[in-house]
């Protein structure tokens, strides 16, 4: 409830249970969060969760991961941090990189001017890997 706060957000039972929710996931997508808020706001439309979604994104109190071949997953803002995508499961994973380096030669030798990054790596998760070689 503090955060919301911070971030200037109006705190509504709505928003508390997305940010409840995304706590708990770590990364989730809007028809996911649709359809476990539901069962507490069963009048709530998808339209509301959009929009709520977009009032914390425009405060910069989550962040929204874009996966090809997935729906947007969100997620609330962290330290910076990069994303293991396993491509069997789906699976979401922080990994806390430092990525200054690869932004600094980026900008150096193509003179552009970095704002914000992301890192994703594709790839196999521990338990797909696991379980296909068995």
């Amino acid at each position: 409830m503090q955060l919301l706060k911070e971030h200037n957000i109006k705190i509504t039972p709505q928003r508390l249970a997305i940010v409840h929710l995304m706590d708990e996931y770590g990364h989730i997508s809007v028809r996911d969060i649709f359809e476990k808020i539901r069962e507490n706001f069963p009048s709530l439309s998808l339209a509301t969760v959009y929009k709520n979604i977009n009032a914390m994104m425009e405060n910069n109190f989550i962040n929204e991961l874009k996966i090809v071949g997935q729906e947007n997953k969100y997620e609330l803002v962290k330290e910076r941090h990069s994303h293991l995508i396993c491509k069997k499961c789906g699976s979401i994973e922080d990994i806390y990189i430092d990525t200054e380096g690869l932004e600094n030669l980026v900008s150096d030798t193509g003179g552009f001017q970095i704002e914000e990054s992301s890192v994703q790596f594709l790839g196999t998760c521990k338990a797909c890997a696991a379980h296909s070689s068995q």
